[in-house]
């Protein structure tokens, strides 16, 4: 009797340990069945999206190759080149990252309805950058200014040589070489001095003499020194005239066209001719002063 109950366990937990057995194996393949075709295809699709994205960013910089030359045998201008090169950039990589998202099943349809629904959201939350993007599109139709030109902001007095115009903004180089970068909008929609628009420039300078000054031999120095500017431009008319009869001085005005490049040294090297020549030939130059007079008291 007590070999009958040790043999009917023994085969008890036989069968039961088959059972689990099959349960095991039943499930582990089940699981892997439905597991690992997706795990492969999902690696399948990282692996493919990466490669896409090398070879897409490859193909993107050839393209951007070839506009860059096609516009620059046409003559195309810098800024219009620069402008070109950033939107037609943006937008290539849109379509790469649409083309990627479609590998992981994204259907292009539905990347294109959900930028649409986010269109109205995103253009009152950029408003300020739909403007600068519209502000360079004006600039490079109407031309105030192109890159390598000396302009000068007059809202808040920035200046600088244009060195680039992006999408957005317009990028300045100061004399000292600082970069000062400003919105396309603020450009567009406010004035500004292009200084360098023109190949010429006119010297517009004041010098004041003493009343007790000779008028007309203050104004012969002022003819000479501007005719031994061998920078000048010829061709253009010289001008030396009195300006005003000021409170303390009378103020002579010489007016004469130089090259565009050459303004601002003929500027400074003229004014420290005519201190010169004026110390030399007796001419005072009134600076301001004042006069203190004193009463004794008894």
């Amino acid at each position: 009797m007590q070999e009958e109950t040790i043999e009917t366990v023994t085969k008890t937990l036989t069968m039961t340990q088959r059972l689990l057995q099959n349960m095991n194996e039943g499930f582990v393949k089940d699981a892997l069945s439905e597991f690992l075709p997706d795990a492969f295809a999902f690696l399948w699709s990282v692996i493919l999206a990466l490669v896409v994205y090398v070879i897409g960013r490859k193909i993107i910089n050839l393209l951007l190759k070839i506009m860059q030359k096609g516009m620059t045998k046409r003559d195309v201008d810098t800024g219009v080149k620069q402008f070109v090169n950033s939107v037609v950039k943006a937008l290539l990589y849109v379509v790469l990252v649409a083309f990627i998202l479609n590998i992981f099943g994204i259907q292009t349809s539905s990347v294109a309805a959900a930028v649409a629904s986010l269109g109205l959201t995103a253009g009152l939350a950029l408003q300020g950058s739909l403007s600068n993007f519209a502000g360079g599109v004006l600039i490079l139709v109407l031309h105030p200014f192109v890159v390598g030109d000396y302009i000068i902001e007059d809202t808040h007095k920035n200046e600088g040589t244009v060195t680039e115009i992006t999408i957005f903004y317009t990028k300045l180089r100061t004399i000292d070489n600082k970069l000062i970068v400003i919105p396309n909008g603020t450009l567009a929609n406010n004035s500004l001095t292009n200084a360098t628009h023109s190949d010429r420039r006119q010297i517009d300078l004041t010098v004041s003499i003493g009343y007790d000054d000779d008028i007309k031999k203050a104004k012969s120095i002022l003819e000479d020194l501007v005719e031994a500017e061998s920078r000048r431009i010829t061709e253009m008319d010289t001008n030396i005239f009195v300006r005003e009869l000021a409170a303390s001085s009378v103020d002579l005005g010489m007016r004469f066209w130089v090259p565009t490049e050459d303004y601002w040294n003929i500027r400074w090297d003229m004014l420290e001719k005519v201190k010169y020549a004026f110390d030399e030939n007796g001419i005072t130059i009134p600076f301001q002063q004042v006069d203190v007079n004193m009463k004794a008291t008894e």
